[in-house]
């Protein structure tokens, strides 16, 4: 099997309602689609969902890559050898990019193999449970957003902040109150300080937070190892953790109770394998997380996300407020559980 056309596509898609994090509003997303034509007549999907903060790529440095870069190195390449293609590629282009490529490779190689990508990785697992985000809003808005979702049958929900404390405090002691059986997370998405990281810990313990998401900023992740050491609650890793590296350093030291392993920004499937090697052998809990992403994307986290046993956690939501998404049948939500569509390779 050799790839014998490449062709791509662009995508401006709308978020049919802005959100607000400690640090941006979105109201859009770009993604980029690559299509993988093989000598045999199958063809692989990738997506790249490039974001300036977390990527630190553009839409147009992913666009000028694919065409200077990822196409010539693709053509007439068998994708089963993968690892030396991007290996190859690695230096040369940005996560999100390089992920689109990883993906379309995997999904080639298990439509040859006549499986879904799931079953390739190691077929752990049909179905996970995801979280649904609401971002920052205020009180009233943030209690109708969760009954929306609670009645949409999701189980699960995960709170933003970061700009408030009290007011944050307030939003998780409603929502419990309201809802004692809710699974709830918090994410402060680097808006904290390690005093006011401390105190929302200590006025939220008894409220029972299953994960609290990078509360502190990445130029100090240190302060996450004293969070770590000093408090209960479980802190995750998200936007410290980009490489394999990272990884590395940030469960050695003891900065990180749990990781948050998306995709895009770690540089597809091939490196998400390896980072959540790390993090089993760290006993680092791992969540599959996501950005703004099309359904071809999320559906390259679900399966990841069912592929391994330690995989407990997901947060595979960034397609569920794009409009006119083309891939949203990749996979079917069931009362907050996400389940592939059944067919072969990525879905499509």
């Amino acid at each position: 099997m050799k790839i014998r056309s490449i062709d791509y596509e662009r995508l401006d898609l709308q978020l049919s309602e802005p959100y607000t994090i400690a640090y941006e509003t979105i109201d859009r997303a770009t993604n980029f689609i690559l299509k993988l034509h093989t000598d045999d007549g199958i063809t692989g999907y990738g997506c790249a969902a490039p974001d300036i903060v977390i990527t630190h790529e553009t839409a147009e440095e992913v666009e000028l890559a694919i065409n200077q870069k990822i196409i010539p190195a693709l053509m007439g390449q068998n994708p089963f050898h993968y690892a030396r293609i991007l290996s190859e590629l690695r230096p040369e282009i940005k996560s999100s990019a390089l992920s689109m490529v990883d993906i379309a490779l995997f999904d080639l190689m298990a439509k040859k193999a006549d499986v879904p990508v799931y079953e390739l990785l190691g077929g752990y697992r049909h179905k996970i449970a995801t979280s649904i985000t609401i971002g920052i809003l205020p009180m009233d808005k943030t209690l109708r957003k969760a009954q929306e979702f609670i009645a949409l049958g999701f189980e699960i929900i995960k709170l933003k902040g970061g700009l408030d404390v009290e007011g944050d405090i307030e939003k998780i002691k409603a929502i419990r109150k309201k809802y004692p059986k809710l699974t709830l997370r918090f994410d402060g998405n680097q808006g904290y300080d390690l005093e006011t990281a401390l105190y929302f810990i200590q006025e939220t313990e008894k409220y029972k937070i299953e994960i609290l998401e990078q509360p502190t900023h990445t130029q100090d992740e240190s302060l996450m190892g004293v969070l770590n050491k000093q408090t209960s609650m479980p802190i995750m890793a998200d936007e410290s953790l980009k490489t394999l590296g990272d990884a590395f350093r940030l469960t050695s030291k003891g900065y990180s109770d749990m990781i948050n392993i998306k995709i895009m920004k770690v540089g597809g499937l091939l490196q998400a394998q390896h980072i959540n090697s790390v993090a089993k052998s760290a006993q680092n809990e791992v969540m599959v997380g996501c950005l703004d992403e099309c359904g071809l994307g999320i559906s390259a986290g679900l399966h990841f996300a069912l592929s391994r046993p330690n995989i407990e956690f997901a947060d595979l939501d960034g397609h569920l407020d794009l409009i006119d998404d083309p891939f949203h049948d990749l996979f079917v939500l069931e009362k907050g559980y996400l389940i592939p569509n059944g067919k072969i390779g990525i879905g499509r």
